[in-house]
């Protein structure tokens, strides 16, 4: 990782971001010296590499330390009046990690480690809104700057005093009411971008416990052998069956010989394609509600509200320009999307290393929700309901590469963040749920 070329000067006393540097000594400084060090500590800080202390208590401890989930995590003081009335965002959450205590939100870009339990028990009250001045008064009061590094982190945001719409619709946009707790939680957490815990198969237990056995223990008791029912001649099993086994997952693909243009198209066609429309009206409680759009496609999907999107980045196609695409399943038309190439290549680099691959795939397809489709019917399950739905669309991208004789893999992580910038949309909006490569399988 290169961090650029500085003078002795800078690199000597960049040696004290061990023990810690305050940030107001040199962000703003005309020095030479101080420019370098302010460039370097935002080159670190891009990468995640630095956090931040706050206070310092009596006998020298740290009161608060904050600690970077995004990439480019920056601290942040907005202005605060003492007539701002603040409330606890419903996504923040304060839990036991080890021998500490975290206060933290999916959609937050830094946690905060609390250290002194005073603070804790101050940042408590602010479970129903209070005025600054009031807060104030408090022996534990957290101070206005780290209230602001909240605000900016949208653990805490601000209220009408007069009461405005409720805290749930006054917190962020109208997608964000339609989500719950648990659900954002869980979409931030199980996919990269936006937090800094190890993800993927890093066997954080394999020096715990024993791996469980492939095949699960047989139950007790008598058999009934369902060989005799089976067909005898494996040439006579039906065609979805044999289109079933003979599934696989392809880590590496033969770039001299790109999928085609073509065959894309009769993929596309095949599995994600809107295959008709109508409308319908609903009713809930014994009342007629309004009237709600449907667009089938060729997979099932919750209460058929089809709510996944396919994005494809495209490094290799005879007949497609490399870049960055949404499919229309209405029209089955590819729009291209403009992204810079260091994004589109980051995407494919991940991918490529998610799988384990010697190279990047011809084509990755980001499965992406619109979530309100989903969260907008159903209460606590929305998000489980989506992950099913990739789980459903997933084969099915699986048995149509391998009719086509393309080769094709599912891959278990997806950035977030970087998907939420190539497409200029807010994570929680429409955001990246599930990938699929595919492409002319090496031989």
């Amino acid at each position: 990782m290169g961090l650029g070329t500085f003078s002795a000067q800078a690199a000597d006393r960049a040696k004290q971001l061990h023990t810690g540097l305050l940030l107001r000594l040199f962000v703003s400084s005309s020095k030479q010296t101080d420019k370098e060090l302010d460039s370097l500590v935002r080159r670190l800080a891009q990468h995640g590499l630095l956090e931040y202390r706050l206070g310092c208590s009596p006998n020298g401890a740290d009161e608060v330390v904050i600690e970077p989930q995004v990439a480019d995590y920056w601290p942040r003081t907005p202005p605060l009046r003492n007539a701002d009335v603040l409330v606890l965002s419903r996504f923040a959450y304060m839990r036991r990690r080890g021998n500490e205590m975290v206060l933290e939100s999916p959609r937050a870009g830094a946690l905060f480690k609390i250290c002194e339990p005073k603070l804790a028990a101050a940042l408590a009250l602010l479970s129903a809104p209070q005025k600054i001045t009031q807060l104030s008064r408090q022996d534990a009061f957290p101070g206005k700057e780290l209230l602001a590094l909240l605000v900016d982190c949208q653990i805490l945001f601000k209220v009408d005093a007069a009461g405005g719409r409720g805290l749930r619709p006054d917190e962020g946009d109208d997608n964000l009411v339609l989500w719950d707790f648990h659900d954002l939680l869980f979409h931030a957490r199980s996919t990269a971008g936006r937090h800094a815990h190890p993800l993927g198969g890093v066997f954080p237990y394999a020096d715990v416990i024993s791996p469980l056995p492939a095949v699960r223990p047989r139950w007790p008791g008598k058999k009934i052998d369902l060989h005799k029912f089976s067909a005898a001649d494996p040439g006579a099993i039906a065609p979805v069956a044999k289109l079933l086994r003979e599934r696989h997952s392809t880590q590496s693909f033969d770039d001299q010989r790109p999928i085609m243009l073509a065959e894309l198209s009769q993929f596309l066609d095949g599995t994600a394609r809107v295959v008709s429309k109508f409308r319908s009206r609903v009713e809930f409680a014994g009342q007629r509600g309004p009237m709600v759009a449907y667009a089938p496609r060729p997979y099932p999907s919750a209460g058929g509200g089809y709510e996944l999107e396919l994005y494809l980045a495209v490094d290799k196609c005879q007949g497609l320009a490399r870049g960055f695409y949404h499919y229309d399943a209405a029209t089955h038309a590819l729009a291209p999307i403009a992204v810079p190439t260091s994004e589109l290549d980051a995407l494919l680099t991940e991918a490529r290393y998610a799988i384990g691959a010697p190279a990047g795939p011809q084509i990755l397809i980001t499965i992406a929700a619109r979530f309100g489709r989903i969260s907008w019917k159903y209460s606590s399950i929305a998000y489980a309901l989506i992950l099913k739905d990739v789980g459903v669309l997933t084969q099915t991208l699986y048995l149509m590469a391998t009719d086509l004789g393309l080769g094709g893999c599912a891959i278990g992580r997806t950035n977030i963040d970087l998907f939420a910038k190539m497409i200029g949309i807010e994570f929680h909006i429409e955001g990246a749920v599930g990938q699929f490569a595919i492409g002319r399988e090496a031989r």
